[in-house]
């Protein structure tokens, strides 16, 4: 018989064993054992399925910190780590399967009085090397580095740990840098399940050999064995709900709606009225921002030469103190329907986990242009990933966000996804999963670079691809069509009293249905003279010709027209003589041809389309390339066209430097369309691209040289807009605010106590610091830890639980009225049900239960002393704190009427973490 010892043993070293399997530098990911190293996959009988290691994750890293990590010194001395493309820029090396890690790069260090710039790479190097030499390296050759200002020596004081007496500052940082890069990739959707599956079948496969079972003759081994996988199975299990407890409170902290931290709006001058105006005249941040972006000089001019001069000017109300945002929204009648635009700063999971409600099947056309996860994306930063999960961290990011972005689109939406080669199979393998391979409507080359890329291997790369998927394609008669170009016109040839035209399709049919079989009506002749110039349904004369639809091979087909139609319009049709008999052709006119469009091609090619257009076009804005490889708004422009109408919205999850709103804006100049953008970006560039290229283009439809350029008339032909500019919280803010506070559990248990360790502490005791219902008594002063820098700097912040509460309960919002002195904001709208619903934000101090009623009684919200009640007054209200509200009452004819008051902090709780 086994020692206690050798058992205990034997169960130390089955778990480890089985959790290691699983374990990966802060992640489990999912790969489940069969038998040693042969993996098993869930499969439920699909015909074909697409499946990768990190499928039942959710992928949480986010490029900007990767590539730009900043911290400060003393005297607000900035120190940053960037990262600058490693030693290749060619696609075809193998460096997936080897261990990548972050090297002082070669590049210059770049200094100035008030900041440092150190060049990273993030290399493919050998299994055996270790980040922390290569840290150790960093720190010795920036010692000796000939620093300008001395001000940064003080990198190389001491920040000692108890194993690291010695350690400096700067290596402080670039341990936190490394570390927050290299773990902690995936959060499991239900790590417990998991974990509980693979422990049963490796039980049975690694600890319980049936075969020794079988041979064994004594039963006390059998017994042994079996009390060996009791305790395994006991300790393991424990292990494992202690870990899903983990896991899945960080599932709930990554799925939680996150905070809209700031909104401010850019609205148009002549949106406003006088005095706004006059007060925006009257603002030094506004007037050099007038200057910087649209060399405007308004410092010396008078309100109503500037409105004739430049009346879309684009006023940022960011520059200014809260009351004036107040006041630009009081007068905005309708307000959701007059947003023009929304610009979302946030990771963009976030943001469509946040616009669920609001926007619900309300997107009419998504764009995205995802990272391509080419090896100049990893090396740049644009898409970081775990070591040896480049292709299954890619999927999981794009996986997870078509999901969140599905509930968006409406049942005739559609979605075009960019892409080029290296994931263009994945992608739309996972987009058919998504939406269902029969929704898919088409994968397109798109034509970049005509002349080709010869750094590419075997051939010289012209296209990209661009994948088209429908919400519900049997929903769709068809997609809109483009403009024609010059080429198209120039194919115009011919000419009639009536203008220009060219032949068009057959009069007969040709299709599989076209038969006079499944068409007899359409089976009839046609008489045309001699001179092949007259038709007719009659003989005219005994020369004429007699022509029934019919094939070269006799096989008798239909006409798509019947007589009687036919007869009217003779004149449309082109007779031609061919070597199978007489044919009709539609006269194709260009006038016609103008009006309608033409279907786009399934190769997508215009020279507007190159990849340096996009380029040019940033230049012109800004008068420097400031933003990399940015999509040519002609190509926008055209998939905008095709996938949406005048009124639709139109959803950019991916924004970049903003094109997909350039292209709408254009749109809408050109035709006066009403269409809406909703873009979503996370990188450092939002405010210093996106935001202000989509201003510029606003105030003016052609720059040069970062100038705006006036048409012949003297107009920089600008539109009217109003656009919302949000802030979210991030994933790394809500842990910022964590707080877990100790709940006294000495009275109950220690079988309870337990319990309560395993499976509820985590979410017990950080309730209070998650979302504090206490503090909405003062919603206006609710503030939050938010991160100032990307090295985990943060600072309190005031947040916007007004706007956060209109997304959480997806209203449309029609009105907002504000006046923070008194300690009040109100919101009129409907809910994506209809229902009318009046919000009252209050600050409980200044407004107790008697102040309540007295603004409700004045706005006609508490009607229970009323005689006017109709259900077309407010279906709902909702109020924060305590109140004395009636909501049951009988009106005038004595019939019982209800008021449904709901209480904003219950319904916020519930609705911020809904899964």
């Amino acid at each position: 018989m086994r020692s206690d010892v050798t058992q205990e043993t034997a169960v130390y070293n089955h778990l480890y064993e089985f959790f290691s399997r699983y374990y990966d530098s802060g992640d489990f990911v999912s790969l489940r054992r069969y038998k040693g190293n042969t993996y098993a996959i869930p499969y439920a009988g699909e015909e074909v399925m697409l499946h990768w290691a990190n499928k039942d994750q959710y992928y949480t890293k986010s490029g900007e910190n990767f590539s730009n990590y900043a911290f400060y010194l003393a005297d607000d001395k900035r120190v940053q780590f960037l990262l600058v493309e490693a030693d290749t820029n060619k696609d075809n090396r193998k460096d997936n399967e080897q261990k990548r890690l972050f090297v002082l790069s070669e590049q210059p260090i770049e200094e100035t009085a008030e900041n440092l710039v150190i060049p990273f790479e993030y290399k493919a190097l050998g299994k055996n090397d270790k980040q922390a030499d290569y840290i150790d390296q960093a720190v010795e050759q920036l010692k000796s580095h000939p620093f300008a200002n001395a001000v940064w020596q003080e990198l190389f004081r001491l920040a000692p740990t108890e194993k690291d007496a010695k350690r400096t500052l700067l290596k402080k940082y670039l341990q936190d840098y490394t570390t927050k890069n290299t773990a902690d990739y995936f959060i499991h959707k239900n790590l417990g399940a998991f974990l509980t599956g693979e422990l049963d079948f490796y039980i049975k496969n690694e600890v319980m050999n049936l075969d020794d079972i079988q041979n064994e003759t004594a039963f006390a081994e059998i017994e042994q064995n079996l009390q060996l996988i009791k305790i395994f199975k006991q300790v393991a299990s424990e292990i494992i709900a202690f870990l899903a407890q983990l896991e899945d409170f960080q599932k709930k902290l990554w799925l939680k709606k996150k905070f809209v931290t700031a909104v401010h709006y850019l609205v148009t001058l002549d949106k406003l009225p006088d005095t706004l105006a006059e007060t925006a005249l009257e603002n030094e941040q506004q007037i050099k921002q007038w200057q910087t972006l649209f060399n405007v000089d308004a410092s010396s001019e008078n309100l109503q030469n500037l409105r004739q001069k430049a009346p879309h000017l684009v006023v940022d109300t960011s520059l200014f103190a809260a009351d004036f945002q107040a006041a630009v929204l009081k007068q905005m009648d309708d307000l959701d329907r007059q947003t023009d635009g929304v610009l979302i700063h946030s990771d963009n999971f976030q943001a469509l986990n946040l616009l669920q409600a609001r926007y619900k099947e309300q997107v009419k056309c998504i764009y995205i242009d995802p990272p391509y996860n080419t090896e100049g994306d990893r090396a740049k930063g644009k898409f970081i990933y775990k070591d040896g999960f480049a292709y299954s961290s890619w999927a999981t990011l794009i996986h997870n966000r078509l999901e969140l972005a599905k509930y968006l689109l409406n049942q005739k939406g559609v979605i075009f996804h960019s892409i080029d080669d290296n994931e263009q199979d994945r992608l739309k393998m996972i987009a058919n999963e998504i939406f269902g391979s029969s929704n898919f409507i088409a994968n397109l080359p798109t034509v970049m670079n005509l002349k080709g890329n010869n750094s590419e291997f075997g051939f010289s790369g012209t296209h990209e691809y661009t994948i088209v998927h429908a919400k519900q394609k049997e929903l769709l008669e068809d997609l809109n069509t483009i403009e024609l170009d010059d080429e198209d016109i120039a194919t115009y040839t011919e000419k009639d009293e009536k203008g220009a035209y060219k032949k068009g399709a057959t009069l007969m049919r040709t299709g599989e249905d076209g038969g006079r079989e499944q068409r007899p009506n359409g089976y009839y002749p046609i008489y045309v003279n001699s001179e092949l110039t007259r038709m007719s349904l009659i003989r005219m004369s005994s020369t004429d010709y007699e022509v029934y639809p019919k094939t070269k091979n006799g096989k008798e087909m239909s006409w798509r027209r019947s007589p009687e139609n036919l007869a009217n319009s003779f004149d449309e049709f082109i007779i031609t003589q061919t070597k199978n008999g007489i044919s009709f052709n539609k006269k194709q006119r260009l006038e016609d041809d103008l009006i309608q469009g033409k279907k786009a091609k399934s190769l997508f090619y215009k020279p507007e389309y190159s990849s340096g257009n996009g380029t040019e076009s940033i230049k012109k804005l800004f008068n420097d390339k400031i933003f990399s490889n940015p999509k040519p708004v002609p190509l926008l422009t055209d998939f905008v066209k095709i996938g949406s109408n005048e009124k639709d919205t139109i959803l950019d999850y991916f924004a970049g430097s903003g094109t997909t709103a350039h292209a709408v804006i254009n749109l809408n100049r050109e035709d006066g369309g009403k269409r809406h953008y909703i873009l979503v970006e996370q990188g450092e560039y939002f405010d210093t691209v996106l935001k202000p290229r989509v201003q510029k283009v606003i105030f003016a439809e052609n720059y040069k040289d970062g100038k705006p350029q006036a048409d012949n008339s003297g107009s920089f032909n600008g539109v009217s807009q109003l656009v919302k500019v949000l802030k979210l919280e991030s994933y790394e803010d809500t842990l910022n605010n964590l707080e877990l506070k100790k709940v006294a559990t000495d009275l109950f248990s220690q079988k309870v106590q337990q319990d309560y360790l395993l499976h509820y502490m985590l979410n017990v005791e950080s309730r209070d610091s998650l979302l504090n219902s206490d503090h909405f008594a003062k919603p206006f002063d609710y503030q939050l830890n938010i991160t100032t820098t990307s090295a985990g700097a943060y600072a309190p912040q005031r947040i916007d639980l007004v706007e956060t509460f209109n997304y959480l309960i997806g209203l449309r919002v029609e009105e907002i009225n504000a006046d923070y002195q008194r300690g009040w904001v109100t919101v009129k709208g409907k809910m994506p049900t209809g229902e009318n619903t009046f919000i009252f934000w209050r600050d409980c101090e200044k407004i107790g239960y008697e102040k309540l009623n007295d603004y409700l009684d004045r706005w006609g919200i508490n009607l229970a002393e009323r005689d006017d009640y109709s259900d077309t007054t407010y279906d709902l209200v909702y109020i924060n704190g305590d109140h004395n509200v009636p909501t049951v009452f009988s009106d005038s004819d004595d019939v019982v009427r209800t008021l449904k008051v709901r209480q904003i902090e219950t319904e916020f709780l519930a609705r911020m973490f809904e899964m």
